[in-house]
């Protein structure tokens, strides 16, 4: 078993019964940005704080630093030499990921001048492309935000990842893979969800940035 795998297993031994589905999610996710693809993220309340702390750790190093490549930094250097030096080694490798929640202006215009259930499935619409992949998060599985948002993705080729509590609610019947943390309450569920999110996102660092 990788050593992430086992940490978290060991730190969360309730969370043995959902490792091969967040397998399957790693997969997922490792063919989207092999692909080229990115991530979108959606979720309500607590769960969207968790979609832009998801972003936090994709966007820029988390266990590691994410050297860029020396035929990157090259290039930086030829197109403003002696200026590129001061700041090229701040950048670092990022997997593209937007949380769909943090579009403060944008999601109250829908919410006002359409609909408050499709702050999320407009966005996905606007941005999504076959083979890009969407989690969307939610306790119960059933908020309508998220469900309508994973039933756009779907229409459009996406891949889809729900983490939800045991029940799996609705979005267990529409995504490619669903992460049930066995827990009813939401804040047993989302305290298993963050150990869950930053195994995958470590995973997915190993992965694209294996120094």
């Amino acid at each position: 078993m990788d050593r992430i795998y086992h940490s978290l297993t060991t730190k969360y031994p309730e969370l043995a019964s959902v490792v091969p589905d967040i397998e399957i999610a790693e997969a997922m996710l490792v063919a989207t940005y092999r692909q080229g693809g990115m991530l979108l993220l959606c979720g309500n309340g607590g769960s969207a704080a968790d979609c832009e702390h998801i972003v936090g750790e994709l966007m820029k190093g988390f266990m590691s630093k994410r050297r860029l490549s020396k035929e990157i930094v090259e290039k930086f250097r030829r197109q403003y030499p002696g200026e590129a030096d001061a700041w090229v080694d701040d950048l670092q490798g990022a997997l593209p990921a937007i949380s769909l929640a943090s579009h403060t202006a944008l999601t109250t215009a829908i919410a006002n001048d359409v609909a408050a259930e499709s702050v999320f499935a407009q966005q996905v619409y606007g941005y999504g492309k076959p083979g890009d992949a969407l989690i969307g998060i939610s306790t119960s599985g059933n908020s309508v935000s998220v469900v309508r948002a994973i039933q756009v993705a779907r229409v459009l080729g996406m891949r889809t990842i729900g983490l939800t509590g045991v029940n799996g609610g609705r979005m267990k019947e529409l995504c490619d893979v669903t992460i049930r943390v066995p827990w009813h309450s939401t804040p047993d569920v989302q305290e298993r969800h963050l150990p869950i999110y930053h195994a995958l996102c470590m995973l997915l660092e190993k992965e694209f940035f294996p120094s």
